[in-house]
């Protein structure tokens, strides 16, 4: 048995699998794409989740501490803790440290 094809006929066949393969890397690129977003909307919502958690913990220690006075340094450290590391925090985020320009290929 043997197969005569004609050099269109090759063409035709060469094209068809080069655009299959066209098509299935564009596919694997969307599907990276869709993955990066899903991994970014849940880390957004653990991040969310965990930042409620820990404030309900110290509003909870503060309430106990407020409704139940007695001892003044207690009170202040209850207080004043929070707002130390919320400070830190918000000078970190809001700090530029500096300028970013565009990046060169090799560039990390």
């Amino acid at each position: 048995m043997t197969i005569n094809l004609t050099p269109t006929q090759l063409l035709a066949g060469l094209g068809v699998v080069l655009l299959l393969l066209i098509v299935w890397r564009s596919g694997a690129r969307k599907a990276k794409a869709a993955k990066g977003a899903a991994q970014a909307s849940a880390r957004l919502l653990s991040l969310t989740g965990r930042v409620l958690v820990t404030a309900g913990g110290i509003v909870g220690v503060q309430w106990l501490v407020i409704t139940h006075p007695g001892n003044t340094t207690l009170l202040l450290v209850v207080l004043g803790l929070p707002a130390l590391f919320a400070s830190y925090t918000l000078t970190r985020a809001l700090t530029v440290t500096g300028v970013d320009g565009p990046r060169r290929r090799g560039d990390r």
